[in-house]
């Protein structure tokens, strides 16, 4: 009793907290009001959690509103950044949670389920994620990754009536633990090298002197191991071998949000990792991320060009864009360079097309979820015109076709490179998504000039039918309008140290 009379703990701005409790209310109640009531409506599940998402959106949109003239502060003892970086992340991931949602409800119909627990896994993943992309120490960014990460394991191997679904699962599980093992290690020998865990008190040790003596192999070490770590969750080449198998087996819901909020739930860590922590650094980590950037577009794009499967050809899709938005993340590490808003700009136009498109191949899927072969699709324009229509638009979005918002984000990253003076890394991703383009196209030509193999009608759920419209729309208005989005990541920016 006396130690709690004395103890003296941060003070807790519960306001900035509503994103994250609203998430974990909607988590508690689906669990324990979905154990005690035998009969919920159907779709039940699905609204509980669009609400609680929307809360949190809502309260993001409102604190990015509050931050217009400031750049932000710190919290709980300084290991929270609300600042508008943090604040643009996590608006991007509750737009996937509600999409996520959608497509689950579809998909849970199909297959005459009832599923609250996979709901709440969904907000858990995004629990895990908002902690993430507003962490300024690594310990605590440590437990948001694991929360996402033991949620989403627990997501790819949901459907048990499917053998790739539980392979996806212990393959997911298995590498990722490797993954989390070495961020932890880079976190212990950066403590080791510095003596701080904080982010923002990283930077300041390693401004503070020129050198730290005995202690940069270490360091040194702990950033290489931090860099393996993450890029094993943004699916960067070559630490992208588990991605094609779980994006493959998993539900086809679990992989758009996977594939979506996972991307940029890491992604966001990185760039405040890199660009806040390790700042003073900058010509030790540009070289690794300037080589990961080259590895992963030309990866994902010419092994995409030889899948035969959708799901597939997705997953090596993700890969390069995963890699196109590492040539932002280079052009980060240049003095007077916007590779941070253009990589945001990136994360927010891909979630977008990633949820559309795999929303497509949800629709098409079948009862079992597999129907997912390049086969599946041909003729599609002649049995769904509208729903061949609509995947053409995304398809030649994330090509980089103009006018459209994959155009845009492409156009922003490579402009980024050129004026970091990278022309190397920007002639690389050209040349990449001049390959990666035979893919998409590949798949437009399968849906418009081959002849269907079965004739059975394609029923699309209503809920699917909103994030298709609310994707393409999406799409072609960032590409007609480029500016709407620029000019919301080019406000991003970090709280001061």
């Amino acid at each position: 009793m006396v130690f709690a009379s004395t103890l003296d703990g941060p003070s807790i701005p519960w306001v900035e907290l509503i994103p994250i409790l609203s998430l974990l209310a909607g988590t508690c109640f689906l669990l324990l009001v979905g154990s005690l009531v035998p009969t919920w409506p159907r779709r039940g599940y699905a609204w509980v959690t669009g609400i609680s998402t929307t809360v949190a959106l809502v309260a993001n949109a409102v604190k990015w509103n509050n931050l217009y003239y400031n750049k932000g502060a710190t919290y709980f003892a300084d290991v929270i950044a609300i600042d508008r970086f943090s604040v643009l992340a996590s608006i991007t991931i509750c737009l996937a949670v509600i999409f996520g949602a959608l497509m689950m409800s579809a998909y849970l119909v199909r297959m005459n389920a009832d599923g609250p627990e996979l709901y709440a896994l969904l907000l858990t993943s995004a629990i895990g994620a908002l902690v993430m992309v507003a962490a300024n120490e690594l310990i605590v960014l440590f437990l948001g990754l694991e929360i996402l990460s033991l949620s989403l394991y627990l997501l790819a191997a949901s459907n048990r009536d499917r053998e790739q679904s539980q392979e996806s699962g212990l393959k997911y599980f298995i590498l990722g633990g490797f993954s989390s093992a070495f961020f932890l290690y880079g976190v212990a020998l950066i403590f080791g090298s510095t003596g701080s865990t904080k982010i923002s008190g990283i930077g300041q040790v390693l401004s503070g002197s020129i050198s730290i003596g005995n202690s940069d192999a270490m360091l040194l070490v702990g950033i290489g191991m931090l860099l393996v770590g993450l890029g094993f969750k943004v699916s960067a080449a070559p630490f992208h071998v588990w991605t094609p198998d779980v994006y493959e087996g998993a539900p086809t819901p679990v992989t758009a949000f996977m594939a979506s909020a996972g991307k940029v739930a890491a992604f966001a860590a990185l760039i405040r990792i890199l660009a806040v922590g390790l700042e003073q650094r900058v010509d030790d980590w540009r070289p690794v991320v300037w080589a990961l950037a080259i590895l992963t577009v030309f990866t994902g794009s010419i092994l995409a060009v030889v899948q035969t499967n959708v799901k597939r050809m997705l997953a090596y899709s993700s890969i390069s864009h995963a890699g196109f938005i590492l040539v932002g993340v280079e052009a980060a590490g240049h003095a007077g360079s916007d590779g941070i808003a253009t990589s945001m700009n990136y994360l927010a136009i891909y979630t977008v097309l990633v949820m559309g498109s795999f929303a497509i191949v949800l629709a098409l899927s079948g009862n079992t979820d597999g129907e997912t072969n390049l086969s599946d699709f041909k003729g599609l324009a002649k049995r769904r015109p509208a729903l061949a229509l609509a995947f053409t638009v995304l398809l030649f979005a994330q090509a980089g076709v103009p006018l459209t918002a994959g155009f845009v984000s492409k156009f922003a990253v490579i402009k980024s490179s050129v004026e970091a003076n990278s022309y190397v890394l920007a002639v690389s991703a050209m040349v990449a998504a001049v390959i990666g383009a035979y893919l998409y196209l590949r798949i437009a030509v399968s849906m418009w000039l081959e002849e269907p193999e079965s004739d059975s009608e394609i029923s699309v759920d209503p809920a699917v039918v909103i994030v298709i419209v609310v994707s393409v729309i999406a799409t072609l208005i960032v590409g007609f309008f480029p500016e709407l989005l620029l000019h919301a990541t080019r406000l991003a920016r970090f709280a001061p140290l």
